[in-house]
């Protein structure tokens, strides 16, 4: 509990009546009062205490929050924190670091509601990171109907922002992994209508930076970053027809962990698609 005291401050003194006079008759003086009570100190009083509970904290839920981009999502939104938990098939994250510990573990699966809606309990915002690759069967269900599950819970639930880290259209890949962007756009189709004033979608290209894979970090970021510095340069280039999209600059997962986390929590933030440029200069920007 934080404790105000405040103080008030009562003016014994009458405020005095000023009028004019001859500079002759007071030496050069041309105001004067007709108060005799010059100087008389204030009375201070100590009022009451008043006690004034914490403000609520915000209550985060990560979905797939011990893949590469949830572990990060997690981290950041412990960071600025918030109460955070996640929800994933496989339940609590492998990593052996601080963090991981601070997190509220959840296992179950998207397409199972009822271990959903458990999950959502007190929950003020989501973020979502569940996506995957196989047969075009499994990638729209996993991409597609089992983030869906999860828009409409948390929609019941009375969830207030809803953040889909979706992935940026690579043009020609869109024909030979249908079944992986058809399930996310669906699922973007779906955040927009339910949650049209607090739905946010992130579209990433390729995602860098330290993966852990058991024991052994892989360090992406050693070719990522530079190629996200020349591509950057080169956004006109996007615009290319069919090989346009394969220029999309690469971006930092501590930059998608940033602007979704804040996403999830900035009352003002836009709702609506945050192409890749987008996640880069929001990253770039001072966290409110």
């Amino acid at each position: 509990m934080r404790t105000i005291v405040s103080r008030l401050i009562r003016y014994k003194s009458s405020v005095p009546q000023t009028r004019f006079v001859s500079a002759s008759s007071t030496g050069g003086r041309y105001l004067s009062t007709d108060s005799n009570k010059i100087d008389e100190p204030f009375n201070v009083e100590e009022a009451e205490t008043v006690h004034v509970p914490p403000p609520l904290t915000e209550k985060l839920l990560v979905l797939g929050g011990n893949g590469f981009v949830g572990s990060h999502v997690c981290k950041e939104a412990l960071d600025r924190g918030l109460s955070v938990s996640s929800l994933s098939r496989s339940g609590r994250s492998s990593l052996q670091e601080p963090w991981a510990t601070r997190v509220t573990w959840h296992q179950g699966n998207l397409l199972s509601s009822d271990l959903l809606k458990d999950a959502l309990d007190g929950v003020t915002s989501v973020i979502s990171c569940v996506g995957g690759f196989g047969s075009n069967s499994y990638m729209y269900k996993i991409n597609g109907t089992a983030n869906i599950n999860a828009i409409r819970a948390a929609s019941e639930k009375g969830v207030k922002r809803f953040v889909y880290i979706s992935a940026a259209d690579f043009g020609l890949a869109k024909y030979l992994l249908s079944g992986y962007y058809e399930g996310k756009r669906a699922a973007e189709t779906e955040l927009l209508t339910r949650f049209a004033y607090g739905g946010i979608i992130l579209r990433p290209g390729f995602i860098y930076g330290t993966r852990s894979v058991g024991n052994m970090k892989i360090p992406l970021g050693v070719f990522g970053s530079p190629m996200e510095m020349v591509l950057q340069q080169a956004k006109p280039l996007n615009q290319l027809p069919l090989v346009g999209p394969l220029f999309t600059p690469p971006v930092n997962v501590e930059s998608v962990a940033k602007v979704a986390v804040r996403a999830a929590t900035d009352p003002v933030f836009p709702p609506g698609i945050v192409d890749v440029h987008g996640i880069q200069r929001y990253s770039q920007q001072k966290s409110r």
